[in-house]
């Protein structure tokens, strides 16, 4: 009865992701302010953490059983950023909140449990600021911090977080992906735009550009699928893909795939599965005060919405 069950509900989701935006209702608190989000299919269950409550929260894609997947500052977890899902392990970064004396943490927890497998905290006098991550097919880790001109990895030596990659043409980075080959890493810069490294070499292979204001970051079929959030004009925000050469090293052209729902919307990052992006219609991150953690204006909070697109390759 359960398998019957668990078919039937992938069946109706499946069904309902089929049109071109998909829109479900959640119940999470509404103070959650989220950053980070993944997707499991398998189990179809959405996770997504919260810059003000230190933790992750977990519902069935079709927003019910919403509950907390880790509780508040469980495992030593701090305000949640970048996230992504790799076999059965979830990837999640936190940074502490205000930005004095800031740490950065990374958790990788057993999606069926919860269970810790592994932190690797930062306690370091600079200012670092992890924000986004990707894992290659092989599990190099890699991640942003949005302070200095860093790419980090877990070192398979040590076993520790270290620096990857510096320079100062990647300054301020904060989406980040991977090509399909795992050749390519994609910075999305404050200062240069989107910005490709090759990952043997440790070398740019394309120039500063004006792809800018970009939060989340995935490769998609030869292209990357982002989250534009920070343009001076609200209008030019939305969702992007940008075509990629045929080498996938070089930008050819961007195409707005859909806008925000309202102009003063802030998508943070997102997810992609099975073609299919999945991201938080607004992060109400504006009503958060990242110096004191606390909220501006209750009164104006609403409920948080899933929204699903479905990506075609005519797209």
């Amino acid at each position: 009865m359960k398998t019957l069950q668990c078919v039937l509900f992938l069946l109706s989701f499946s069904l309902q992701a089929q049109a071109p935006n998909s829109f479900i209702d959640l119940v999470f608190e509404k103070d959650l302010i989220p950053e980070g989000i993944a997707v499991d299919i398998q189990s179809g269950k959405l996770f997504i953490n919260s810059l003000k409550h230190d933790k992750i929260v977990q519902c069935n894609l079709d927003g019910t059983d919403a509950k907390d997947f880790i509780q508040r500052k469980e495992y030593g977890y701090l305000a949640g950023f970048g996230m992504t899902i790799k076999g059965d392990i979830l990837y999640a970064l936190g940074n502490s909140l205000p930005k004095d004396n800031n740490k950065s943490i990374l958790l990788l927890l057993d999606i069926t449990t919860g269970d810790l497998i592994k932190s690797y905290p930062l306690d370091n006098p600079e200012f670092i600021y992890l924000n986004d991550i990707a894992v290659s097919n092989h599990g190099s880790v890699f991640i942003t911090d949005s302070e200095t001109n860093n790419i980090y990895t877990i070192n398979p030596s040590s076993d520790h977080l270290e620096v990857f990659y510096s320079n100062d043409e990647i300054k301020h980075s904060n989406g980040i992906a991977i090509s399909d080959n795992d050749k390519y890493l994609y910075f999305a810069s404050y200062t240069s735009g989107i910005r490709v490294l090759d990952i043997a070499t440790q070398k740019l292979v394309n120039q500063s550009n004006e792809h800018k204001g970009i939060d989340g970051m995935k490769f998609y079929e030869n292209s990357l699928i982002t989250i534009i959030n920070s343009r001076r004009d609200a209008s030019e925000n939305g969702v992007y893909k940008f075509h990629l050469n045929k080498e996938q090293t070089n930008i050819l052209q961007q195409q707005k795939l859909m806008p925000f729902r309202h102009p003063s919307d802030i998508p943070t990052t997102f997810d992609l599965v099975n073609n299919s992006i999945y991201f938080i219609a607004d992060s109400q991150m504006d009503m958060l005060n990242q110096q004191t953690n606390e909220i501006i204006d209750a009164s104006n909070l609403e409920n948080y919405q899933l929204i699903i697109r479905k990506l075609e390759s005519a797209d």
